[in-house]
């Protein structure tokens, strides 16, 4: 085991544990961050990407000791239910999930790609949300909802 500091959420955590266990489990079973979703854990499906420093990283195959020292953000550290994030109203007002396993992934990958691209083409929505897999076939009310996002966003 070993001791090592992450910052999730903008919350310092001390964790004594094996350094080679991937990132999705440690937040998810220790520090209780469920909405990070373990998927395919091949990084193909795009469920349990975070923001890492602002960029989105796959948790599900990096062991947690390549985080230590930088900032994490999950889900969770984007809204709540009594202060959802524009991303999260707008996928709510375009009713943009159907089972909402993928969309977590969606939205972490959303927030990064509107902070890099406030105004973003629908072939640039695609290309950033590429890394994302929904088998529901909500495809075009989440590009509704990530036009609506930046709309929003940019006002």
């Amino acid at each position: 085991m070993t001791e090592i500091s992450l910052t999730v959420n903008g919350k310092v955590h001390r964790l004594d544990v094996d350094a080679k266990t991937p990132l999705v489990y440690i937040l998810r079973n220790d520090l209780g961050c469920k909405g990070v979703k373990l998927g395919c854990g091949l990084e193909q499906c795009g469920a349990c990407l975070v923001l890492v420093d602002g960029k989105t990283e796959f948790s599900c195959s990096t062991p947690v000791a390549a985080f230590a020292g930088k900032a994490i953000t999950t889900i969770e550290g984007i809204g709540t239910v009594d202060d959802l994030h524009p991303i999260q109203q707008a996928f709510v007002a375009e009713r943009a999930a159907q089972c909402g396993y993928c969309i977590p992934g969606i939205i972490v990958a959303t927030k990064a790609l509107l902070a890099a691209n406030p105004d973003p083409s629908d072939s640039q929505i695609r290309e950033g949300l590429a890394q994302n897999l929904c088998r529901c076939g909500t495809h075009a009310s989440i590009l509704k909802a990530v036009k609506r996002a930046a709309r929003e966003m940019r006002k």
